[in-house]
């Protein structure tokens, strides 16, 4: 455990930081499970995470030391369970503000919650949820930005950028984690608040792609259309030909626009 001076209520006051771990989720949630409570707002920071994940049970890849891997740990026990995507949206806005803090223009959050800088993946959110009954439980958020990696594996090349390659300058790490720490905690007390309409809003705001004409996949069928909206409970909805169509997670893939 480490005391530091994050300009947080709760998040992040509790940081434990580790050299190297599987996956700081994994961690969080072997944490979760003893029996001595956990304070809310608890982060795992990892220098060398070797198996992390994506959504989808995509693999992430970061190079050790240069890039930010951590977990948090909520109790949104005032959440309905039927509004857990609202979780995801407040963690998406938090992150992509923070991260406009140091590049105003360009940042966007990628249905569900990935982060892009224009067509290239910039960082990515997985959120694992624990349910009792009718009741949430616990939340554990993971999050990897890419920071100061500038090499990438070359099947990853075409769509993965960082921080450092935007900017051509290094970021200091523990900085941009207490940015990051501040301003997720800022939309979770929205989030608490009941607010789920301007968290819709402002998500939409900063949505890639929004509006915007472009290719999509469902199956073996390859179609333009245009975002509308999400839903409280994560759908995309998207324009066809005219009509509206919503997705649920898995159901539709974005065609990359990067040659």
């Amino acid at each position: 455990m480490q005391n530091n001076t994050f300009s947080t209520l709760f998040v992040g006051q509790n940081l434990i930081r580790l050299s190297a771990v599987d996956s700081t989720n994994n961690f969080l949630k072997e944490m979760v499970s003893k029996s001595e409570p956990l304070p809310e707002g608890t982060v795992i920071m990892a220098d060398n995470q070797f198996a992390g994940r994506g959504q989808q049970e995509n693999t992430w890849h970061a190079t050790a030391g240069l890039n930010l891997t951590f977990s948090i740990f909520f109790k949104p026990a005032f959440l309905p369970i039927n509004k857990q995507f609202m979780l995801n949206i407040a963690v998406s806005i938090g992150v992509r503000k923070a991260l406009q803090q140091i590049v105003p223009q360009g940042i966007k959050v990628k249905w569900p919650n990935d982060i892009y800088f224009g067509d290239r993946k910039l960082g990515g959110i997985l959120i694992e949820n624990t349910l009792s009954g009718n009741c949430y439980k616990s939340s554990i958020v993971g999050i990897g930005i890419n920071v100061n990696q500038e090499e990438f594996n070359p099947d990853q090349v075409k769509r993965a950028t960082s921080l450092c390659k935007i900017l051509q300058a290094d970021v200091n790490l523990i900085d941009l984690l207490g940015q990051i720490c501040g301003s997720i905690e800022a939309e979770y007390f929205k989030l608490k608040s009941g607010n789920y309409t301007a968290l819709l809003t402002e998500y939409l705001k900063g949505l890639y792609r929004f509006n915007e004409e472009a290719a999509y996949r469902e199956g073996l069928i390859i179609f333009k259309g245009r975002i509308r909206d999400v839903t409280e409970t994560g759908q995309l909805i998207i324009e066809v030909e005219g009509r509206n169509k919503s997705y649920n997670f898995k159901e539709i893939e974005f065609l990359n626009n990067t040659r």
